[in-house]
């Protein structure tokens, strides 16, 4: 579910051409004082799910560009840093100023470690996209769908409802990731009792649990690389971008707007005991301002901010035409263990 999943690389040549070629009105001035704060400080530490190659030192670059800040980084998946970021804090040595993930956040504000604040760019980002409480806002989006392998499923024959997915001609040929999360079988089970409500959903799944779907130990995007394979004709919750990202390169897959998809936010905060507390607002300010945001549309990635476009616009839904269910960090957190028990009942 994590944009750590992402394997694809990106030069970061090609990158930094793209954000130098940004249209005009997409930088702005950030603060004054705490420009000057934040270039006293130094450097920041981002602790991310995101692609080190692909996004995170394309945006440290054009950072330390701008402001002449260091931006020193640690990739993990969500459940890692927040475990990382609890150990540190409650050891009296917290070591990040910012970081991000789709579920980091939520056993952190629990904990207490997250600095209740919004960047000034967040003013104009949907409700949706931001904690009403102020404590994190979406950086990028992730949508997930079912993908295909384009030899195996001549296009059009593809199942484009959940109904088709029940046909006999799909049974033993479906796969999704196990993982515990948006991105794997228990989301997806999320948005089927989310989208039919719990009697007609349960009816629903207990008939899809006769499809033989295979269970992938892994994660969403190693899903999509077997099905690129031919070891299965269908995916199920694989991130849209990534089918978009390897058709690119020639690989025989696409996606399906299967309604609704799953929507899912990667969001960024900032600790409430940060070393960096200044350079870590500026970081985050950066990242979610217009400049910020075009740099994740150079990756590949969605970019959060809804007036910037995905590089194939077709994959935000309101470009592309289709309707999605959203899941904040917190409302996931809250169904996941309704979500996960159904999958083990049914499934497993």
């Amino acid at each position: 579910m994590d944009a750590a999943m992402e394997r694809q690389r990106w030069p970061l040549r090609f990158i930094m051409v793209a954000v130098l070629s940004l249209p005009a009105g997409s930088a702005r001035a950030a603060d004054a004082a705490l420009v000057a704060a934040a270039k006293n400080e130094g450097e920041v530490v981002w602790y991310t799910t995101q692609i080190i190659s692909q996004l995170v030192r394309p945006v440290s670059a054009a950072f330390e560009k701008k402001y002449g800040i260091k931006v020193r980084s640690i990739r993990a998946n969500s459940t890692e840093l927040s475990v990382k970021i609890i150990n540190e804090s409650r050891a009296g040595k917290p070591q990040s100023d910012v970081f991000d993930g789709t579920s980091t956040v939520v056993p952190l504000k629990k904990e207490g470690y997250v600095l209740r604040w919004l960047p000034d760019p967040a003013r104009t980002y949907p409700a949706q996209l931001k904690d009403p409480e102020g404590y994190w806002v979406a950086n990028n989006l992730f949508f997930l769908t079912p993908g295909f392998n384009t030899n195996l499923v001549p296009k059009s024959t593809e199942p484009r409802s959940y109904q088709a997915l029940l046909a006999p001609k799909w049974r033993g040929k479906m796969a999704w990731s196990t993982t515990p999360s948006n991105s794997g079988g228990p989301g997806f089970i999320g948005t089927v009792l989310t989208e039919m409500g719990s009697e007609k959903g349960m009816a629903y799944l207990r008939a899809l649990s006769q499809q033989q779907i295979a269970n992938v130990g892994s994660a969403a995007r190693e899903v999509l690389d077997q099905v690129i394979a031919g070891e299965y004709a269908l995916g199920l919750q694989i991130f849209n971008h990534h089918a978009v990202i390897s058709a690119k390169k020639g690989a025989p897959v696409d996606w399906i707007k299967m309604e609704p998809a799953t929507g899912t936010l990667s969001v960024i905060s900032v600790h409430s005991a940060a070393p960096h507390p200044h350079a870590a607002k500026l970081l985050v300010d950066f990242i979610i301002s217009p400049e910020g945001q075009h740099i994740f549309r150079a990756a590949e990635y969605l970019p959060a901010d809804p007036t910037v476009p995905a590089l194939t616009p077709s994959l935000k839904p309101d470009d592309g035409s289709f309707r999605t269910h959203f899941f904040t960090p917190e409302q996931t957190e809250d169904g996941m263990v309704t979500w996960k028990k159904v999958y083990d009942d049914l499934f497993r």
